[in-house]
């Protein structure tokens, strides 16, 4: 009964997620990564529904239980072209991004966009009227969130950035506690 016990708890304990750790990440922050406003408590993020390119509802919840990555980008949005295959490189990594096309981009503007852009390894979900956006106070474009296991905003960098840098990766393992 004791051995079940230990067993028990062990595998509660490597279940359990690694805690954010704030100040070690506000601490890792160097280049692109200044511009990045840390929360010292995650605000929660409504799940609204989004559409994938094929019309189906979407919501960010479908990647609860993992940090993630969410770039709210548009077609028309030159630094978001710049910024992106850095957000595919990350993917490419481990790191899961979702890429939230925010306000009027035609599927077709947007399979042209990830062509020119080379990417062909991440989420496209559409944000059409732009409710998820105007939820969470983006006005400009890009703006990219670190969401807990949990679908909380832990972090945000508002402008393009190189997400596939060093100091990035520093900063979001710092945040996912490891």
């Amino acid at each position: 009964m004791r051995v079940l016990a230990v067993l028990y708890t062990l595998a509660l304990i490597l279940a359990t997620p690694a805690q954010a750790d704030p100040a070690a990440a506000e601490a890792a922050k160097a280049g692109d990564m200044r511009k990045l406003a840390i929360h010292g408590e995650p605000a929660e993020v409504p799940q609204i529904a989004l559409t994938d390119l094929a019309d189906a509802d979407r919501t960010l919840a479908e990647w609860h239980g993992q940090w993630v990555v969410v770039n709210f980008w548009a077609t028309w949005c030159a630094p978001c072209l710049g910024e992106m295959p850095t957000l595919s490189r990350l993917a490419e990594g481990g790191i899961p991004v979702i890429t939230v096309a925010t306000g009027r981009n035609p599927p077709a503007a947007i399979e042209r966009f990830f062509a020119e852009a080379g990417i062909d390894n991440l989420p496209i979900l559409r944000d059409p009227r732009s409710e998820l956006a105007r939820s969470l106070g983006i006005l400009g474009l890009p703006v990219t969130l670190i969401l807990d296991p949990e679908g909380r905003e832990a972090a945000r960098l508002i402008g393009d950035a190189a997400w596939d840098t060093p100091e990035a990766l520093a900063v979001i393992a710092a945040l996912r506690g490891n």
